[in-house]
């Protein structure tokens, strides 16, 4: 997975259950390097976690 995300992005995890809402969350810190990025995230809920990126995955960038 080529995901590639700047400090606040925002990742969207897409539900592969129907009527089920995607997961978002703000990019707090990039972490790793090269093919290993993977990163800190505040979830909309308001936890924190290390998020390594899969392919239901995708940016949004938000700043510009």
């Amino acid at each position: 997975m080529n995901l590639h995300a700047v400090v606040g992005d925002e990742i969207v995890v897409d539900n592969m259950d129907l009527g089920h809402p995607p997961r978002t969350g703000e990019v707090l810190e990039v972490l790793g390097a090269a093919d290993e990025t993977h990163y800190r995230v505040r979830w909309d809920d308001g936890h924190e976690s290390v998020f390594f990126p899969a392919s239901t995955a995708h940016a949004v960038h938000l700043k510009q």
